[in-house]
């Protein structure tokens, strides 16, 4: 099926055409991280279920969602099946979603040692083979992808659990080069997108956040570019890493000259849950979301899908899940949502109570051009004291409706990103 046929199916089961999904609305999760100076909180989503005409209007809520990650249709067994014959049919699908609603996109994932086709993982090849097997994907996916990606994963998994390297026909051909060789290759074709090394288990201090940090350091030795890394922090309602200890193994890494990112949350429990552990969860979830907001380089959160009904959690891990902010039947629990926005600081100046987000949608931007943070240019500034309170650097200071300040403190200056949407930076 050609994309814009897939697209206007998406949009027709939304009751809509090539107008908002829903009405405005000023606040939300997304909303407050943008307030507390990040640059957004997003979910992962994926193909099948955006046929589902309630889940979609949800994800394409930008008041919670500023940006969504595509869970599987860019990995290398969707994008590449066969040598050399490349597939994007579903990942243009959700960039293209992407672009409808004003979100921004994280794309996922290039090199990694899962949902490999067989052609790569048993095709034997030598050590020159397989690293121009390697370039050529990468080279190809994000030639595709230019300028509509403004993070990629560029390697993920890459180590075990003591820190050392994971084997996989990457690390067993090429050695621990092929990671820098990587980001190298990606740089070159698309060197305004921010490339992540993406990692689990890497949240706390230890021998994996270690092994990460070498990662860094690899890429850097490397002459490399590495611009951010990113915590999966799928955790244990209980378990998980308080907010000082995550703060602290943040700043280890921003220290290297990295920015970092929350880039695929959950908190899971035995389920059913009970009032107890979702306390509890409420606690986590806002411990996780207060490390974020105390380190000006954590960027934004994503949560790994936004409702139960399509977590992977119940499906490996038996017994449990009820790990996300929406249950199965797309409700909002109103406890982990509560303590996800709270946990973000106050709403923006003239902005709603917590209650009104819970359906509510922003517009998406009239233009169909890709929406990407480091592709800016200035937004009318105000002259007059009738322009509103002077913004703070990272606040919101323009768009489509906005009834804040556009004036933004000495040092930054109002920047537009799309025709809803324009920061102090």
């Amino acid at each position: 099926m050609a994309f814009v046929t897939a697209l206007t199916v998406l949009l027709a089961a939304t009751g809509s055409s090539a107008t908002p999904f829903n009405r405005r609305a000023t606040d939300g999760l997304n909303i407050r991280a943008v307030a507390a100076g990040k640059q957004y909180f997003g979910s992962a989503t994926d193909n099948g279920e955006l046929s589902n005409s309630a889940y979609l209007s949800g994800l394409s809520n930008t008041a919670d969602f500023g940006q969504i990650t595509p869970g599987n249709s860019m990995k290398w067994d969707s994008i590449e099946p066969s040598r050399g014959s490349f597939s994007y049919s579903g990942g243009d699908t959700i960039q293209q979603l992407a672009v409808k609603n004003g979100q921004k996109l994280r794309c996922h994932t290039l090199v990694w040692h899962s949902q490999l086709p067989n052609w790569v993982s048993n095709g034997g090849f030598d050590n020159a083979t397989l690293i121009s097997v390697m370039k050529n994907h990468i080279t190809n996916e994000m030639t595709h992808y230019k300028g509509k990606c403004f993070h990629w994963d560029v390697v993920n998994e890459a180590l075990n659990e003591d820190g050392t390297f994971r084997s996989s026909v990457f690390y067993n051909t090429i050695g621990p080069a092929f990671i820098p060789i990587a980001f190298a290759t990606a740089a070159s074709v698309d060197p305004d997108a921010k490339l992540y090394y993406n990692d689990y288990n890497t949240e706390n201090a230890g021998s994996k956040s270690t092994g990460a940090q070498n990662i860094v350091k690899l890429i850097k030795q490397y002459g490399a570019k590495i611009d951010g890394v990113g915590f999966q922090s799928h955790f244990i309602v209980g378990s998980t890493p308080s907010q000082s200890a995550q703060v602290s193994n943040m700043n280890a890494f921003v220290s290297l000259g990295v920015e970092v990112a929350i880039t695929e949350l959950d908190i899971r429990t035995n389920t059913p849950a009970t009032s107890s552990a979702v306390a509890q969860q409420a606690k986590d979830y806002a411990a996780t979301i207060g490390a974020c907001k105390a380190v000006a380089k954590c960027v934004g959160v994503t949560i790994w899908d936004y409702t139960d009904k399509y977590s992977w959690i119940p499906g490996v891990f038996s017994g449990q899940g009820s790990a996300l902010p929406w249950d199965d039947n797309l409700n909002k629990k109103t406890d982990i949502y509560n303590a996800i926005l709270n946990a973000w600081g106050s709403a923006p100046t003239g902005g709603a109570t917590s209650s009104a987000a819970s359906s509510a949608t922003v517009a998406p931007p009239a233009s169909t051009s890709a929406v990407r943070s480091t592709t800016t240019s200035a937004a009318p500034a105000a002259t007059s004291s009738a322009a509103g309170p002077v913004v703070a650097k990272w606040g919101q200071c323009g768009g489509v409706n906005w009834n804040g300040g556009t004036v933004c403190e000495s040092g930054s200056s109002c920047t537009k990103f799309n025709d809803y949407y324009s920061q102090c930076i």
